[in-house]
């Protein structure tokens, strides 16, 4: 005969009684919206120090990043707000600021670049971009995301640009939107050569 795990006792027979010392405080996930009820406004609400995205009702919470990704993302970040004080285009922004795609969906960019039509309110999120730009974390579940999930998503919002910075193959591969979908139009190990054009072309577009 099988026996329950007493710190899954809460959910059985409708929350009895407390998590036990040393178990999970099972208690705060009731706090919250159950997985597919979340609303927009509900997640816009969540305060917390982990990277969350949102999906159709669902959260998605993002690994912690490391101070190896930080750098890279403070590096190509310095280097595109260094172009647009020259050339003031637009604005750019780093994680985490959640962009929503379309209804219900939001990701948050580790660089984001908007002009100022995709900004509704300063006090908001923005309506989607016209650049973003993803380190890829450590492990085949985020490399699946940013290379293959993300791509569809964000080609299916429009954005004109996505760039994947990889740090395991060492090279950025800088993607442009034609159509629907996106091709390549190069993978590059180092950016600042083509960083200026690529800003220009993505002003540009739309």
């Amino acid at each position: 005969m099988s026996t329950i795990d007493p710190t899954m006792q809460l959910f059985v027979r409708g929350m009895p009684k407390p998590s036990p010392p040393g178990g999970p405080a099972w208690e705060v996930a009731l706090l919250f919206p159950p997985q597919g009820e979340w609303s927009e406004a509900e997640y816009l609400a969540l305060d917390t120090n982990h990277l969350v995205e949102f999906s159709d009702g669902c959260i998605e919470v993002l690994p912690m990043a490391t101070i190896f990704h930080q750098r890279i993302v403070e590096y190509l970040f310095d280097l595109i707000r260094a172009f647009l004080t020259a050339h003031p285009l637009g604005s750019v922004l780093f994680a985490p600021l959640p962009v929503r795609l379309w209804t219900k969906k939001f990701r948050a960019p580790d660089i984001v670049f908007f002009r100022p039509h995709h900004v509704k309110d300063v006090h908001g999120q923005p309506e989607g971009a016209d650049l973003v730009v993803e380190v890829v974390s450590e492990a085949e579940e985020n490399r699946e995301r940013d290379l293959v999930k993300k791509r569809e998503e964000y080609a299916k919002a429009g954005i004109s640009e996505y760039w994947i910075v990889d740090p395991q193959e060492k090279q950025i591969t800088v993607l442009v939107l034609e159509g629907q979908t996106y091709r390549e139009h190069g993978a590059f190990s180092n950016p600042e050569p083509w960083l200026p054009r690529c800003c220009l072309r993505a002003s540009r577009r739309r």
